[in-house]
């Protein structure tokens, strides 16, 4: 079996959780220690706007940029992407799974998105520079179907490259398997801490963003550490080191 671990740029170690352990960094986040999910949304959709930024170059804003949301906190990130992307003079247009299916704060990010002018579209175009994926994050349950689907199937077969927010979407966060069709990313923004499934070659290269996580959190999951990777940095790169064990 072949699993993996984590180290910055600087050869440092990064600790990794499974999709059951950012649950628990989410949940005491949002009702004990704070910040809250809409504070956790846009620092993470300002990461991936910059992100976004970096891949593109200084042209970026020349080329159209598609954000593929589902409706849950990963896609009210992406959004979140899209507006500041779009505040900055982008082009962006968003595709999102349901709309009428939106969570509340999801909901609330799309709303601002086409306030600050983006389109909104029932399928993607057919010219673009970045397709943003933020369909599904680390609470995939099973294959992906549905539209969600039809959206993975879309940006693996588009020419542009893709960024994904967090994992992407249709691999388990914690194991790395693929139960179904899998996004094939060229690079991924992972949040907070790095996912134990992103050791699959399709996540791409490897961003981590700062959410503004309190360092209290990490203690209470065991792992103090956590809350130190950042170093004055918002966004930091990670490699992998592969390991086999029989």
């Amino acid at each position: 079996m072949i699993t993996c671990s984590f180290r910055d740029d600087d050869g440092r170690q990064v600790p990794a959780v499974s999709a059951g352990e950012m649950r628990e960094v989410d949940r005491i986040a949002i009702e004990e220690t704070g910040p809250n999910l809409y504070q956790m949304m846009e620092n993470a959709g300002r990461n991936l706007a910059l992100e976004a930024q970096a891949m593109l170059g200084g042209g970026w804003a020349e080329s159209t940029i598609v954000v593929l949301a589902g409706t849950g906190g990963n896609g009210g990130g992406g959004l979140t992407a899209g507006r500041h992307l779009r505040n900055h003079g982008g082009e962006v247009c968003a595709v999102v799974t349901d709309v009428g299916r939106l969570g509340e704060v999801p909901a609330r990010q799309l709303e601002l998105f086409r306030h600050a002018g983006g389109r909104v579209l029932e399928n993607p175009p057919e010219d673009m520079g970045l397709v943003i994926d933020a369909i599904v994050g680390y609470s995939l349950q099973g294959a992906p179907r549905g539209r969600a689907l039809e959206l993975i199937e879309w940006a693996n077969n588009a020419a542009a490259p893709v960024l994904s927010l967090d994992i992407p979407s249709g691999i388990d966060a914690s194991s790395g398997a693929s139960p179904g069709t899998a996004i094939v990313a060229a690079r991924t923004l992972t949040l907070a801490l790095p996912k134990s499934g992103l050791c699959a070659d399709q996540a791409g290269h490897l961003v981590l963003a700062d959410i503004g996580i309190p360092a209290e959190v990490h203690a209470r999951l065991g792992r103090p550490e956590g809350g130190a990777v950042f170093r004055g940095r918002y966004r930091v790169p990670l490699h992998r080191n592969l390991e086999s064990h029989d």
